[in-house]
């Protein structure tokens, strides 16, 4: 049965590419980790457990390990990345790329080093935003530190990926042995109602009993802007925002491990899980499969979101 997580992506930076209805939001990194705190609490009396963060989510990765040091919760399932630093060192409004890519055996050993300190709560440790580009799938040192890795902690290894090639991503992926061994069991994707692009190549990976993640389940937030009539209606009919409405198309129409929620706010949090308290009809279900757009044109567009 899908379950809900948090991600931690807009928790420990004080800028990520949502699109954001507050405006007046206290940016100080104290403010952050109070609110990253209370979000774990509530997420946790909210019946969430998996918990979701990276290296180059600011202050993230930190805050979930100091608060899951302080907590003790023996059912926490923490998921972790490696392969981006975050470099804007909270300067708002920071110019240039707010977090910078690097997926060498170097990077991965580095950011190994501090990550493994949230074992033996850490269970999933993941390639972050794994591309065809950056070569990692081929990079065999890393590949077999990653198995080393595996092998050493029992973590299960996995991968992110975004961008209009996810599917070829994907497969490549999971193909890969090491020592006659798969080496990937979870994989975590962009798919939502507007980018629907890999969802015969997830369905596949589900059947051959891989873990899939989804993460930007609302479309960073885009779904809000020039809502689809259709998700506006489908609110109404079950009283739920329309992000419930997304969250629950990717539930009944690809049955994946985890649900990201990226929720900045309680009140987000709470709404988002509204998604679990209902299902949709095949018909519903099929006029949403309408709302699928261009995959160029929605990476395009996500690429000229704003940092806020």
């Amino acid at each position: 049965m899908t379950k809900i997580g948090l991600g931690l992506a807009a928790l420990g930076r004080p800028e990520y590419i949502n699109i954001r209805d507050e405006k007046n939001i206290d940016k100080s990194e104290s403010s952050f980790k109070n609110n990253a705190f209370e979000m774990l609490n509530a997420a946790y009396q909210l019946g969430i457990r998996y918990f979701d963060t990276a290296p180059s989510y600011g202050k993230g990765e930190s805050f979930l390990k100091e608060w899951q040091k302080t907590t003790q919760h023996s059912d926490s399932i923490l998921a972790t990345k490696w392969g981006y630093t975050y470099v804007a060192n909270w300067q708002l409004g920071y110019k240039g790329a707010h977090e910078v890519k690097e997926h060498s055996l170097e990077k991965l050993v580095e950011q190994w080093e501090v990550s493994k300190e949230m074992l033996p709560d850490l269970k999933v440790y993941q390639i972050h935003s794994a591309t065809l580009e950056s070569g990692v799938l081929e990079n065999n040192k890393v590949l077999k530190k990653l198995s080393e890795i595996k092998n050493e902690t029992g973590l299960q290894i996995g991968l992110t990926t975004s961008g209009p090639n996810q599917s070829r991503v994907l497969q490549e992926a999971s193909s890969i042995k090491i020592n006659n061994h798969y080496l990937f069991d979870v994989f975590q994707v962009t798919y939502n109602v507007l980018e629907q692009s890999t969802f015969k190549t997830l369905s596949d990976l589900i059947k051959l009993g891989k873990k899939i993640v989804i993460k930007e389940g609302i479309a960073n937030g885009r779904i809000f802007k020039n809502t689809p009539p259709l998700l506006t209606d489908l609110a109404t009919k079950h009283n739920v925002g329309v992000d419930a409405i997304a969250l629950r198309f990717i539930i009944d129409t690809l049955q994946p491990y985890i649900v990201l929620s990226g929720a900045f706010t309680q009140n987000q949090l709470q709404e988002n899980l509204k998604a679990l308290s209902f299902e949709l009809s095949s018909d519903d279900l099929k006029d949403l499969t309408n709302l699928n757009v261009n995959t160029d044109n929605y990476w395009n567009e996500r690429k000229q979101l704003s940092w806020n």
